[in-house]
């Protein structure tokens, strides 16, 4: 997995004043050691919630999840369609036995863990999306949070006066904002231009 898409799920959790640590720093010699766990995130201040959270969390549903095991997949050119989760079973490796008992020595016991996969996307027309989202739920998932949200919220966060200093990727989101090559949300069209200097 690249390490861009490990770092905009960190910022993202961190974003969200969640606790992350990195399951493993290195490359293991064996595939299934690079199809494990990429995160643990941890919510130090969980709300609860009425009801059961969405498949396909978006940034407001963070605020009740209290811990969870984090899988990138950061295949951006990919849908995650049915045909692409049936051809790629490794996707699912953070679900087994094993995975989850490393969850539970890093969380110990207590609160519920989810089981959350970050994707691209998932198909657009609606019964292909209910088809992944089904084959997802029955190998084990408990969630997705889609890229596309996590890029969202980072930009929007980010601040073109401000210096991050200690993160390379909100840096590169507030250089890019402060000449004007972020556009703004769709009903901001007819907003005015900044004038140039």
């Amino acid at each position: 997995m690249s390490s861009v898409s490990e770092t905009i799920v960190r910022e993202y959790f961190e974003l969200h004043e969640f606790l992350v640590r990195q399951y493993r720093k290195y490359v293991g010699q064996t595939r299934q050691q690079d199809d494990d766990i990429d995160f643990f995130v941890l919510n130090p201040r969980p709300q609860k919630r009425d009801g059961p959270l969405p498949f396909v969390l978006g940034s407001e549903d963070l605020p009740f999840v209290e811990r969870a095991i984090v899988v990138v997949k950061g295949w951006h050119t990919e849908t995650f369609s049915p045909g692409v989760l049936e051809k790629s079973p490794e996707i699912f490796r953070f679900v087994e036995p094993r995975a989850l008992q490393r969850a539970e020595r890093a969380f110990g016991r207590g609160g519920p863990t989810l089981k959350l996969l970050v994707l691209p996307s998932l198909p657009r027309g609606d019964t292909a999306r209910e088809q992944s989202i089904a084959l997802l739920r029955s190998k084990g998932v408990d969630a997705v949070i889609p890229f596309r949200t996590m890029l969202a919220d980072l930009i929007a966060s980010a601040e073109p006066n401000r210096n991050y200093q200690k993160s390379d990727l909100l840096q590169i989101i507030r250089i890019l904002k402060n000449y004007d090559f972020f556009k703004g949300p769709q009903m901001e069209l007819f907003r005015p231009r900044r004038k140039r200097r």
